[in-house]
């Protein structure tokens, strides 16, 4: 071989490892979207529009435990076709399931008739707006004592509708699959938020943290079924009174404490300097509230690091598309 043949040979070789180094997954980006009144507004539709986003994730309403019986709560109103950000969006209807839902929900028959009232419930709410669906998404924290029911449920939820049946998956689903089982859905949406609870008092940013993002994410590839990944774009306020009882107020920045009635005491820390309301929670002097959000750096971070861990291509689904979380980011920071 020449030696102007080898140095072409040796050279392409070094092009090609550079260029898949360096090389950038494909993710389309979609949004969730969790009012309980619909109301989709200009800057809203601006964000999703622009971002070339296809399909928005819509809560339609809750199920829960009341008098022993299984019953929807806190449906959506006022949602329509008109309220969508363009007329080609693919609507997920999206209900949300508590785990103790499924403590006694455990035989095939309860099962059904779960799925069947679930199904029903849903057809209802899309078809009074008009809105075609061929996708039903569940999000329930389910743990090991619920997983059969749960399963169970999914399966009759398909049987049921007809549609394609996708749920979330909390990190502690993915890293202890073991335990909690992988769910009988076509594909799952990944919540990689909710990191710690922040109820407990943790210095950590309750929502996201990125050692612990990548303390349960270690052996993500080794998950059997297909995800999205839902990231984050929230905040909310931790009020903490004198007895270390605590409350969460969402929506909440360092830009709402910038009045005398607050100081600062530390990073994202404040102290309630006199008595007043605080987006309609009502606070005393010597509260404390700690600010938690997501920093287009943070978020950044989190991008980069689920880019190279997950080997494939996936979708970026945000957290949610409301216009008080949007306008804190570029459309460059959301791509």
């Amino acid at each position: 071989m020449s030696d102007m043949k080898r140095s072409f040979l040796i050279v392409t070789f070094f092009a090609v490892v550079f260029s898949a180094c360096t090389s950038k997954r494909s993710h389309e980006v979609d949004f969730y979207y969790w009012k309980s009144k619909c109301a989709i507004r200009e800057t809203e539709r601006d964000y999703f529009n622009q971002l070339g986003s296809k399909r928005l994730f819509i809560r339609l309403f809750d199920v829960d435990i009341d008098g022993g019986r299984a019953v929807p709560v806190g449906q959506i109103q006022g949602f329509g076709k008109e309220q969508l950000p363009n007329d080609s969006t693919k609507v997920i209807p999206v209900v949300f399931i508590t785990n103790r839902t499924f403590y006694n929900y455990a035989n095939d028959t309860v099962a059904e008739r779960l799925a069947y009232n679930v199904s029903k419930t849903i057809e209802h709410i899309m078809g009074s707006a008009g809105v075609d669906y061929d996708e039903i998404q569940i999000d329930c924290d389910w743990t090991e004592r619920t997983r059969n029911a749960y399963f169970r449920f999914l399966e009759k939820l398909a049987e049921q509708s007809g549609c394609d049946i996708s749920c979330t998956l909390r990190l502690h689903q993915i890293r202890d699959r073991q335990k909690t089982g992988v769910p009988p859905v076509v594909r799952g949406s990944l919540m990689c938020y909710a990191t710690s609870n922040p109820m407990e008092g943790d210095t950590r940013n309750s929502i996201l943290d990125m050692e612990l993002l990548k303390a349960y994410t270690t052996n993500i590839n080794d998950y059997p079924l297909d995800f999205d990944v839902i990231l984050p774009i929230y905040s909310w306020g931790i009020v903490t009174n004198h007895l270390g009882k605590v409350k969460l107020v969402n929506g909440l920045t360092e830009d709402d404490l910038q009045t005398p009635m607050f100081e600062k005491t530390g990073d994202n820390l404040y102290l309630v300097k006199e008595d007043g309301f605080l987006q309609g929670l009502y606070v005393n002097s010597g509260f404390t509230v700690k600010i938690e959000t997501i920093t287009p750096e943070l978020l950044a971070e989190a991008k980069q690091y689920l880019d190279r861990q997950i080997d494939r291509n996936f979708p970026w689904v945000y957290f949610h598309l409301s216009q008080g979380y949007l306008t804190r980011y570029s459309i460059n920071n959301l791509k």
